[in-house]
């Protein structure tokens, strides 16, 4: 299923717009594309929501028909078993988050000793938990943890545009990723030359015309096939002015849901 996330909504619900939107409004918005999945990731306030305000979130999403996903950062106990808590409050189906590997996050064997002692109660929830892969752990190490746990309540979100920033492949990774993989980030990504030819920017591009070879991510990972949703976020940098970026965040939304249809 094709969905949206928070991060297709980065520029409107920050306070660098003069109404910033509330995730009410993305589900209303998601509804008026033609989607009925959102994923909420890495939005500050849903941690601290108390459960009637989360019950209330649920029922707006409900009312519109829209099925929740939600995200966070870290692998620590208490987060994955506070998120757990959110997700079945929601009626949430899967939460993605990350191990980082630097001096703060645990290495490969930490996290499986963590993950170990989390993901029975996912399974008994009926819960995925996907770790995303990114720029400060190698894609062959989240597969090797993920495999060292072994579950099937444990899979990958896969993001290759993340992975560029420690010089891997794009495609490498999807390879790499592609069985243990159970949610896809959809953006596209391209570098442009600093001014001065001083250097590049890695940045989000308008799906299609960047260097992500989806079709390739199609082709090896099969997410239609497989029952895996697509989540459309974007890289989207500052348009100079809220007018113009709020234009064109939701000229990329639509650009790449058209693309993911046209797509078989």
């Amino acid at each position: 299923m094709i969905g949206l996330g928070t991060y297709a909504f980065f520029w409107r619900m920050s306070d660098r717009v003069e109404a910033p939107m509330t995730l009410g409004d993305a589900f209303a918005e998601t509804k008026e594309l033609g989607l009925d999945l959102f994923q909420i990731c890495d939005h500050a306030p849903l941690e601290s929501m108390t459960d009637t305000e989360l019950r209330a979130l649920a029922r707006r999403a409900d009312e519109l028909g829209i099925a929740l996903q939600i995200g966070t950062r870290g692998i620590e106990p208490a987060r994955l078993e506070r998120f757990l808590a959110i997700a079945e409050i929601l009626g949430a189906r899967l939460v993605r988050s990350m191990f980082r590997g630097d001096a703060c996050s645990p290495a490969p064997d930490c996290a499986v000793r963590w993950l170990a002692d989390a993901i029975p109660a996912y399974e008994r929830a009926g819960v995925t938990l996907a770790l995303e892969t990114y720029e400060q752990v190698a894609t062959t190490d989240l597969v090797d943890v993920v495999e060292r746990v072994g579950s099937d309540r444990l899979g990958i979100c896969l993001d290759p545009a993340n992975v560029v920033a420690r010089l891997e492949s794009p495609r490498a990774c999807v390879e790499a990723a592609a069985a243990h993989t159970t949610n896809v980030h959809v953006k596209d990504f391209a570098f442009d030359r600093q001014p001065g030819w001083v250097g590049f920017t890695y940045s989000g591009a308008p799906m299609g015309e960047g260097l992500h070879d989806y079709d390739h991510l199609l082709a090896i990972v099969d997410p239609r096939g497989r029952g895996i949703d697509e989540i459309v976020e974007h890289w989207l940098p500052w348009q100079g002015d809220a007018l113009a970026t709020v234009r064109t965040e939701r000229d990329w939304t639509r650009r790449t849901i058209d693309h993911l249809r046209r797509t078989p």
